[in-house]
């Protein structure tokens, strides 16, 4: 088939293309459908249209292509397209017939219709005022919106996106505002392509691309901002549970050194529990349920206690007198291993009772060095008249220091009160008592070991530099004059009341402890003595490893002037 370029008729075949091209074209007069020529061949009429008429021949080719869209789409509504555009071109036949003498029914084909392409530019006006009478008729409203759209939509400007009214105004607003672009040269129209780095997008100005990748770094910065949010909260909230978790911590340490504080009261007695009375009177009864005591018992032990305290004198029902002498005997006729012994003068020893068990300790190795004391000819002006006082009367004795002005430190650790309590007393507290009573003496202060394995040799030689003024010569066994010594180390203390030097040269303290009953000590009494006997008397430099000892060593008596000195 073919199709004749200027009304678009169609042949089946060459020689009927020419008799169509000589019948319906040259032999008739060809005119301009835009400006009305004549009076020239075919050829120049076309090269006329395509040099003077480009723009409004592009336009109808938009309106044949539309045409194209709408009616070529569906086979079912070809009759329907048919009819519509028959009464649309007789309409447009009509209007140019009246407008145009030259152009008659006779030009056109036998069926009525306009072919020549050219002539829907030329009536546009009437081909509008045709579809709109028909509009109903023909149900062409789709076709109308759709032309009209396509068509007569208002121009955009490429390079800034504005609308103008028509493509005249469009030509002035690009020729004014984008002058720059249009004068490109030539040679830069193949202007360089811009690749984006984050997403790989193409731009063709460097700025429409840096203006992409400020976008792509505000979003990474919103992003980040967002993480720096997220990171703080989690920050906040790490916090959070740190300062409760410490809290927890303080809190628990804080229960944990109260219990441990409230343990050391009750162990050293301030706990307000009671002091030698109330303990001696509970361990009784105790006793008494248990059918370790009978009842009259238990009120004749009473009755003593309370005649004690009332006078305040120790009622020497723990005492045991005699073990130094009978120590000395023992040790002239046996202990063949033992080079030399030297020995204090004469002690007593008083052990715990039921009223001062678990805390007596300090109280008790106080009566056996003051016992001593007492039976020393050399103090008897400062302990004039004085018996061995009972735990109760100490504890007054040592307030009664205190406010003479003795030791200030001490007192207010104890919270100034000892009577009615358990507290414990020390080497401090001793050397207190016997200043106040005028007695010399000075606290020496192990405070580490000096030997192997934790051991404390060098106060094994200062007792026994302590004991001895000289060593070489004289007897076996050697009874001084010397006071025993205090020894006391945490938790415990004791009474030195001697110190044996054996062939192998080494050195054993011989000891009272208040914690021996008087059942123990009594087996020393004994004609036929054991060396078992002496077993809880004697400690050897392996037996003493505490970290720290302290020692309170009487040295004589006071005057008053040096008594007010020492305060």
């Amino acid at each position: 088939m073919l199709s004749c370029d200027i009304c678009g008729e169609t042949v089946t075949s060459e020689p009927d293309m020419k008799t169509h091209l000589l019948i319906v074209h040259m032999e008739n007069e060809v005119i301009c459908p835009f400006c009305k020529l004549s009076g020239v061949n075919y050829d120049e009429m076309c090269f006329h249209i395509e040099t003077a008429h480009c723009e409004q021949n592009e336009l109808e080719r938009n309106f044949e292509r539309i045409n194209a869209i709408q009616y070529g789409t569906s086979d079912n509504r070809k009759d329907n397209t048919l009819q519509c555009r028959t009464e649309v071109n007789s309409g447009i036949l009509s209007a140019c017939a009246s407008n145009h003498p030259k152009i008659s029914a006779q030009s056109l084909p036998k069926d009525g219709t306009l072919k020549h392409k050219a002539f829907y530019s030329e009536n546009l006006t009437e081909s509008r005022k045709f579809l709109k009478s028909k509009e109903e008729q023909c149900d062409l409203s789709k076709i109308k919106g759709s032309i009209y759209e396509t068509m007569y939509s208002p121009p955009e400007c490429p390079f800034c996106g504005k609308i103008e009214d028509c493509s005249q105004d469009m030509e002035a607003h690009v020729k004014t505002k984008h002058a720059n672009l249009l004068d490109t040269p030539l040679e830069d129209c193949d202007q360089p392509l811009y690749d984006c780095p984050m997403c790989g997008l193409i731009c063709t100005n460097y700025r429409i691309l840096q203006e992409h990748v400020d976008l792509h770094l505000e979003e990474s910065n919103f992003g980040q901002g967002m993480d720096r949010i997220q990171c703080s909260r989690d920050l906040e909230l790490a916090h959070q549970l740190q300062q409760e978790e410490d809290r927890k911590r303080r809190s628990e340490e804080s229960r944990q050194e109260m219990e441990e504080f409230q343990k050391l009261r009750r162990q050293y007695g301030l706990d307000n529990s009671g002091g030698y009375k109330q303990q001696q009177l509970r361990n009784m009864e105790i006793e008494v349920n248990r059918g370790r005591m009978h009842p009259s018992e238990f009120h004749r032990r009473k009755a003593d206690m309370m005649e004690s305290l009332a006078i305040g004198i120790d009622d020497g029902k723990t005492k045991t007198s005699g073990i130094i002498e009978a120590l000395c005997r023992y040790y002239q006729n046996a202990a063949t291993d033992v080079k030399r012994v030297w020995f204090s003068a004469v002690v007593d020893h008083f052990h715990s009772s039921f009223g001062d068990k678990g805390w007596g300790c300090g109280y008790r190795n106080f009566q056996m060095l003051l016992s001593s004391l007492l039976q020393n000819d050399v103090y008897d002006d400062c302990l004039k008249g004085m018996s061995v006082p009972c735990i109760p009367k100490i504890q007054s004795m040592i307030e009664d220091a205190w406010k003479e002005g003795f030791d200030p430190q001490g007192a207010s650790q104890l919270n100034n009160r000892l009577q009615g309590t358990k507290a414990w007393i020390g080497a401090c507290e001793v050397y207190t008592l016997l200043t106040s009573l005028r007695v010399k003496c000075h606290i020496v202060d192990f405070h580490k070991a000096t030997g192997p394995l934790g051991t404390h040799p060098r106060l094994f030689e200062w007792i026994l530099n302590y004991y001895s003024s000289e060593r070489e010569g004289g007897p076996k066994v050697v009874c001084t004059s010397k006071p025993p010594i205090y020894l006391q180390h945490q938790g415990h203390s004791r009474t030195v009341v001697g110190i044996e030097e054996r062939k192998n040269r080494t050195l054993c303290l011989l000891i009272f402890d208040p914690g021996c009953p008087s059942r123990e000590m009594q087996k020393l009494l004994k004609q036929d003595m054991e060396a078992s006997s002496l077993k809880q008397l004697r400690k050897f430099v392996g037996n003493l490893k505490h970290k720290q000892y302290q020692i309170v060593a009487v040295e004589g008596v006071l005057s008053s002037e040096e008594k007010v000195v020492s305060i």
